[in-house]
Order: C-alpha cells, then sequence, then structure tokens
C-alpha cells in the first residue's frame, strides 16, 4: 500500500494543488514593507476580521508563542531538507515576526538600519562588540 503524501497543515495534496497566480510582479524583499504595513493597518481593528488583528489583541505573550511555534516548523522542515516546506514555513516566520514587531512598536526601517549598519562588518567582530552578558 502506498503511502499517502504529506501536506501541509490546512493545504490541499499535491495532486489538488491550487492554480497559479495570474501575473503576479516579480518577488522583492519589499513584500516585507508591505506586509508591514498591512499588519500595523490591523492594530485595534476588529479581531473578528482579521487574523494579524486577533494575534494582536492577544497580547504579547501569544504573539511570541506563534513566532516560537512557526520557528521551531520552520527548523524543522530545514533539518528535514523539505526545500518547499521550508519556503513555506519561512514566510510564515517573517509574517508572525512582523506580528511581534508591530506589537512592541518596533518599526521595519529600525530592523533595516540595523541590518545596514552590520553590512561589511565581520560577524565575529560584530558579536565580539557586544556588551558580555554577566550571567554567561
Amino acid at each position: 500500500m502506498a503511502k499517502p503524501e504529506k501536506s501541509r497543515k490546512n493545504a490541499p495534496a499535491k495532486a489538488a494543488a491550487a492554480p497559479k497566480p495570474e501575473a503576479v510582479a516579480p518577488a522583492s524583499p519589499d513584500v516585507l514593507d508591505r506586509l508591514f504595513d498591512v499588519v500595523e493597518s490591523r492594530r485595534g481593528t476588529d479581531p473578528s476580521v482579521s487574523h494579524s488583528a486577533r494575534l494582536l489583541a492577544r497580547g504579547r505573550r501569544k504573539i511570541a508563542q506563534k513566532f516560537g511555534e512557526e520557528a521551531v516548523e520552520c527548523l524543522i522542515e530545514a533539518v528535514a531538507g523539505n526545500r518547499d516546506e521550508l519556503v513555506s514555513e519561512s514566510a510564515d516566520v517573517l509574517y508572525h515576526l512582523i506580528v511581534m514587531w508591530v506589537d512592541a512598536g518596533v518599526k521595519s526601517t529600525d530592523v533595516w538600519a540595523e541590518l545596514q549598519r552590520r553590512e561589511g562588518v565581520s560577524g565575529v567582530a560584530e558579536k565580539a562588540s557586544r556588551p558580555r552578558d554577566p550571567l554567561a
């Protein structure tokens, strides 16, 4: 007997794949800024009509929990070598990270500026420049 295909949570089996979207613009990192703007616009709106509003209304602990769950799922797919699932779970991680930023009042431009500040700096040197944790 053949094994059933593994399917992503709430996703149809590969045999019943969704049709490809029509004329989609080329992918670019700008999508993260657009997603940030959408999530930010959902703050304080009706939780019954927006998943982002529902997460934000549930508070920081729930947002952090969801981010952690998605991060673990991402790691599992990476270790298993499931490229397509890794791509999908990575998108989930980025979405939940953005929800966490919005909740904490962090702007995406703050994170981009920090990444730009680190650009061209050795990872070893950058890490060495951080204050030492006395408990570590």
